[in-house]
């Protein structure tokens, strides 16, 4: 699918995109000044997840067509996610793209346990950062020896990062905790447990099997995360052009693998399944290799 750009922005659907980051500043600034509300709280942390999403779109590919915008929206969303945006290049597309959840995936699902259940989704988060910062260490080390320049860059997104934690923190302790740091964590546990949702009693092994889609009212408010094959095997392809490119994938993708919406997979997966045996995932990696040894 052709982009439809608009000035140096590389598609005109990123507008949704500079939408989110905007209204999350404002979000946050103005509770800051007027005091916590709920609406504008829940709010934040929904704006949190998807600028979690952007920040993974941004990383594959760039917003701007022009170097100078893509870098000031790296910054902006260095700030409002709380994070810096180059951890992505390390841990996302030299391993999890690179890998596919393979068994040089330092992410893989099965890496700690082939299951899938609520435990598991709230515990990936904090298995998989121990897991992968090793590697955004010793990138960095690469980086600083070959490309100090590059090192630099990287070294200023920390800087920037916790200098904001750390102002705000002097300033107000609580409501940076509250109307800015635990958003920003939000958004990043969701980031990384992306990750359990979407690949989780999958199977690593087959051509078309690694991932779970998600279809219905996600994609349009989360820049079609839930496209998940479509977009491994397209990794620079322009998030608006999912749809598309899934509807050329669906009919090769294992029924088990294809959820009709998020929420009624994390009622029936996570919720009614620990009472109900028989709406139980099941292990499509495992269901695999018994078939094979049976055989």
């Amino acid at each position: 699918m052709s982009l439809r750009p608009l000035g140096a922005l590389r598609d005109r659907s990123d507008l949704q995109s500079l939408g989110y980051l905007v209204a999350q500043a404002l979000l946050m600034g103005l509770q800051w000044l007027h005091g916590f509300a709920w609406p504008a709280w829940l709010a934040s942390l929904f704006l949190a997840v998807g600028i979690s999403v952007i920040h993974h779109n941004h990383a594959h590919l760039p917003m701007w067509t022009r170097r100078g915008l893509n870098r000031a929206t790296d910054l902006a969303i260095t700030l409002l996610q709380g994070h810096p945006t180059c951890v992505f290049h390390p841990t996302h597309r030299l391993n999890h793209h690179r890998h596919r959840h393979g068994g040089d995936d330092a992410m893989r699902t099965w890496r700690f346990g082939d299951h899938n259940h609520l435990a598991g989704w709230a515990m990936h988060p904090l298995q998989a950062s121990v897991a992968v910062y090793p590697l955004v260490i010793r990138w960095l080390g690469r980086v600083r020896r070959l490309h100090p320049g590059a090192w630099r860059w990287y070294a200023l997104q920390y800087l920037l990062w916790l200098a904001s934690w750390g102002v705000l923190l002097a300033i107000d302790p609580a409501r940076a905790l509250l109307l800015v740091i635990v958003p920003q964590l939000f958004g990043l546990h969701w980031l990384l447990a992306a990750n359990y949702l979407q690949h989780a009693h999958a199977d690593d092994r087959s051509r078309f099997g690694y991932a779970r889609n998600f279809e219905g009212l996600l994609n349009p408010l989360l820049f079609n995360i839930g496209l998940h094959t479509a977009h491994h095997e397209h990794g620079r392809a322009h998030w608006s052009s999912l749809p598309a490119l899934h509807r050329r994938y669906r009919a090769r993708i294992d029924p088990r693998l294809l959820e009709a919406g998020l929420a009624r997979y994390v009622l029936r997966v996570f919720m009614l399944a620990p009472l109900m045996p028989a709406l139980r995932s099941r292990s499509l990696r495992a269901t695999a290799a018994f078939n094979h040894k049976d055989r």
